[in-house]
């Protein structure tokens, strides 16, 4: 990797953090706090109590909506519909793994197949809207959200696949057949579903990068007209690359239901989805940087609770991951012009040292008898 592209790569990230720890420090400041007091509270959380674990588990949710917005973020096609598939996907899975029970093993990978499968399907309506109609994904799949979420009240109502758990309702409980395990650190459990994000990290960099259908992804999201003269079909490529996102979307709310809670209730946690597509813009739609990314965003959401013992207001952490969004998009705009105009500087420069060009340049700015 040259220079350039490393420095197109990862100057923008640091430049956004930089920024919105500058911001909150001028917030800190004002408010009468001391910014690295704050800082200080919040790395050593990190080595109290299950709070390391914590944040791995949280990185392990946000790599998967953020993997799946940046399947779409390939593709220029905004996915905001990640929030119901993951949701719909996870009270599905939850109520077919309530109702079956298998072997161990199988049936934990009948709840994930099931669970991939319909965050596919759900993805797949905007996607043939997209393709066949026109319909903008945007508009789409934010409608779609509401749906979903009606879709879910209905499902695990009393009288349909739900079960009343005191003042709460959630689907029937898993089976311990049906769970994934995970590994005990000693100070928390690891969810088993932070290696399945592993091995998709991996999963998605082969495809993009070593496939002909990574190529062609790609290349569509370029142009989706120049991809066509290529032979590429472009509405295959948009109804693919969102059913993906979708199908990967839907593996988002499982280390919780496998893991953790063994169900789907109505206060299981949401807000997932807008989420990842924070993380998939500072990750650069690379799946090293969306691993930073979702670290830094699972610290800042689990450390927070430490500045309560400073006198530190938590709001401060929002104000900083809304801030890291902001300035992620302006740095990359800021760099991508930087860099083209240094291009265009080296080509100028490189037809100067051309014998001839001087002469051809001048005459093509020769007006025409």
């Amino acid at each position: 990797m040259t220079v350039s592209r490393i420095r197109t790569a990862l100057l923008p990230p640091v430049l956004a953090i930089l920024f919105a720890a500058a911001l909150c420090a001028v917030a800190l400041v004002i408010s009468g706090a001391s910014p690295l007091t704050a800082l200080g509270v919040m790395i050593g959380q990190v080595g109290q109590g299950t709070t390391a674990v914590d944040i791995v588990n949280s990185a392990a949710i946000y790599y998967f909506v953020a993997l799946a917005a940046a399947i779409g973020f390939q593709m220029k096609l905004f996915n905001i519909g990640i929030e119901g598939q993951y949701r719909l996907a996870a009270c599905v899975a939850a109520i077919v793994g309530g109702l079956i029970v298998l072997p161990p093993v199988l049936h934990t990978l009948v709840i994930i197949v099931v669970a991939v499968l319909v965050g596919a399907v759900w993805a797949g309506i905007p996607a043939l809207l997209k393709a066949y109609r026109g319909v903008s994904e945007v508009i789409s799949t934010i409608m779609l959200n509401a749906v979903s979420l009606g879709l879910i009240a209905f499902l695990i109502r009393p009288d349909s696949f739900g079960v009343l758990q005191g003042n709460n309702i959630s689907t029937k409980p898993i089976e311990p057949s049906g769970q994934f395990p995970g590994v005990d650190t000693g100070a928390g459990t690891v969810f088993g579903m932070v290696f399945v994000a592993v091995l998709l990290g991996i999963g998605y960099w082969f495809l993009l990068n070593r496939t002909r259908f990574g190529f062609e992804l790609k290349a569509s999201g370029e142009s989706a007209t120049a991809a066509t003269a290529g032979g590429v079909d472009a509405k295959r490529m948009v109804i693919i690359a969102l059913v993906l996102s979708g199908a990967v979307a839907g593996l988002a709310g499982l280390p919780e239901v496998l893991g953790r809670d063994f169900a789907y209730t109505l206060t299981s946690p949401q807000g997932y989805g807008f989420t990842g597509l924070a993380v998939a813009l500072l990750g650069r739609n690379h799946p090293a940087g969306i691993a930073f990314g979702a670290l830094l965003w699972a610290f800042l959401d689990k450390s927070a609770i430490a500045l309560d013992n400073v006198g530190v207001p938590r709001d401060i952490v929002l104000i900083m991951q809304g801030s890291v969004v902001l300035s992620v998009v302006v740095a990359y705009e800021i760099v991508r012009r930087y860099e083209l105009a240094a291009e265009q500087r080296r080509v100028a420069a490189q037809l100067r040292g051309v014998p001839g060009t001087e002469n051809t340049s001048a005459t093509e700015k020769e007006p025409s008898a």
